[in-house]
């Protein structure tokens, strides 16, 4: 990603700063650290930034009381998060939902380092998170003062901007060139996040004589993060026929149903790409694409990919075959992939996309759908007949049951919906995912700030481990608004995702059994009740598919965790019985 070093901007000092002669020594003088800060907060609202996480420390002081400020007069929403990683996290989540930058405020130090993780994320993912880190003056800095490192371009080329703003200059020209390039407004930039490295001497607070401002109700502007849908036209008959399949990856919107509705081709959607819905739209795809492969009756022979790609090795090898022609939808840049490092040819128009895809033969549609629709009751059988709760289970109710937002964790549950949730005629909730690089760190501070930002129902699906790795998220600073935010935690006691991997073929062997068990199973025993229970946060625990049903068809208010208890070690041999009762039934339908 590009990285702007700008290191002190040149605007020139507010009239506030200079005296009434004009004096080019009263224009210079430089500004205090709460009116530099002021001026910083002014310029973030300006530029259309509605919240602030900010994590306590000494420095980031006049950032703080400004904010502040303007938190009392209705002018921007804070949030107190006293570890700096769900800080970030949840200023990711929040500017996913609320469709404007967000930004974190830290202190000097380590803290700043803290954010390292949702900064790469928001990096790969094209999410304008703004980073507010404090720091010494320069004259403090390579002396050993307390809390003093390199900060400036700590994160390297995973921010869009990053500017070092000495102590008593003006911020704000900084700030606006943060802001457009957080926001995409550069032509050869997609958004992303951004480093304001704000420098401050003491006196670092407010003047004894000075005051909040008298509280004001805060006006909150939301953009609507309800389900969208779309059409386009029906695809020319003069376009040839081809057997081409539409893969909507991550955040592939609405327009990957409406094209492959329009052209007359198999939609085979991840779960988060907000198109997983529409008669097109074909459930336990990645089980069929081999059906579809060089030596059928009815080989795959181009590809159409919207959004990216992440959760299967079918779909992989898929884009990987030589013989098969792809293309990538790109209208705009983007964050995740670099330019010429894919097999896919880059097309920005639908026109163009159009002329590559063709347009499907009925046949080809209807093997497809045939075939799905065989595989989905193969796959429900499998589940079915199973009353205790497993993975797939789990996935497929959650999917079913979301309204509002659903945030999809990392590792096992997005991959489960995937499989086995069923697509429907109109999409149910608006889905998120933190597939920017597919990690499990700060899955509930971004799902709270989610909940936050859209200000609606939100249900997350993670893991244990993921729930255990951020269960810090659980804290919100006293007073704050509770999010109205279910919490589906599927409870194996450990990380299954390695038994459907080559580490479960490595375990079954026996040689490393208790090593692949001990580094990748990673057993715990903690009682997610309890931590319920320390956090003031709603538990209710259930075992079976019928018990999850009736916990997530029940209304909720505030934040709740329903605990799924389950056991992983049958879990690879699951997902083999799944493949062959899918591959037995596809087969019987493709023959006839």
């Amino acid at each position: 990603m590009t990285s702007v070093n700008d290191p002190a901007p040149d605007a020139a000092a507010p009239a506030a700063a200079s005296d009434a002669s004009g004096s080019d020594a009263a224009a210079q003088a430089p500004l205090g650290s709460v009116e530099a800060a002021r001026i910083a907060v002014g310029g973030l609202i300006d530029g259309g930034v509605q919240y602030v996480v900010v994590s306590p420390g000494s420095r980031s002081a006049p950032m703080a009381y400004a904010l502040a400020e303007a938190d009392a007069a209705g002018q921007i929403e804070l949030l107190v998060r006293i570890d700096e990683r769900s800080a970030g996290f949840t200023a990711l989540g929040l500017a996913l939902s609320a469709g404007s930058p967000a930004a974190v405020l830290t202190t000097s130090g380590t803290a700043v380092g803290n954010l390292m993780p949702a900064v790469m994320e928001a990096n790969h993912a094209a999410v304008p998170v703004i980073i507010l880190s404090a720091d010494r003056p320069e004259e403090l800095r390579g002396t050993g003062a307390n809390q003093t490192t390199i900060q400036l371009d700590l994160f390297g080329e995973h921010v869009r901007f990053a500017a070092d703003i000495a102590a008593g200059s003006n911020p704000l020209r900084a700030v606006e060139t943060a802001l457009s390039a957080a926001t995409g407004a550069f032509s050869d930039l997609a958004p992303g996040p951004v480093q304001l490295n704000l420098a401050f001497r003491d006196p670092l607070v407010p003047a004894p004589e000075e005051r909040l401002p008298p509280t004001s109700r805060r006006q909150r502007f939301r953009i609507g993060t309800e389900p969208l849908t779309m059409s386009l036209a029906p695809a020319s008959e003069n376009l040839p026929e081809r057997r081409t399949v539409v893969l909507a990856g991550h955040d592939a919107g609405p327009v990957a149903e409406a094209f492959a509705r329009a052209h007359g081709l198999p939609l085979l959607a991840e779960p988060s790409s907000n198109a997983r819905f529409g008669p097109n739209a074909v459930g336990p795809y990645r089980l069929l694409i081999g059906h579809f492969g060089p030596d059928s009756a009815m080989p795959i022979e181009r590809v159409v990919v919207f959004g990216r790609p992440t959760l299967s090795r079918p779909v992989a090898s898929l884009l990987a075959r030589a013989d098969v022609p792809s293309a990538l939808y790109q209208p705009v840049p983007v964050a995740w992939y670099e330019p010429g490092r894919r097999t896919e040819l880059p097309l920005e128009s639908l026109a163009d996309l159009a002329d590559f895809a063709g347009r499907g033969p009925s046949a080809w549609l209807d093997a497809w759908l045939l075939a799905g629709s065989a595989a989905q009751r193969a796959l429900d059988g499998i589940l079915d007949a199973q009353p205790a709760a497993t993975g797939p289970a789990v996935g497929a109710l959650a999917w079913k049951h979301a309204r509002g937002q659903l945030l999809l964790g990392s590792s096992n549950g997005i991959r489960d919906v995937d499989l086995a949730g069923h697509p429907g005629t109109e999409p149910s909730a608006t889905v998120f995912a933190n597939r920017g690089l597919a990690g499990i760190d700060g899955t509930i501070s971004t799902a709270t700030g989610i909940a936050l930002g859209g200000r609606q129902e939100t249900t997350v699906l993670l893991g244990d481990v993921t729930f255990l790795h951020d269960a810090g998220g659980l804290l919100l600073g006293a007073g704050e608004e509770q999010p109205q935010l279910r919490i589906v935690v599927l409870n194996d006691s450990g990380g299954a995702i390695f038994s459907l991997l080559e580490h479960g073929a490595v375990a079954e062997a026996g040689g490393y059994g208790d090593a692949v068990e001990r580094l990748f199973g990673t057993p715990h025993s903690v009682d997610i009740a309890a931590l319920a229970a320390a956090y003031g946060v709603g538990h209710c625990s259930v075992s079976t598919t019928a018990g999850l049903a009736e916990a997530l068809a029940a209304p909720f208010t505030g934040r709740t965790i329903v605990e799924v208890r389950t056991d992983r070690h049958d879990l690879r041999a699951l997902h083999g019985r799944i493949k062959t009762a899918v591959a037995a039934a596809v087969a019987g339908v493709l023959a006839g």
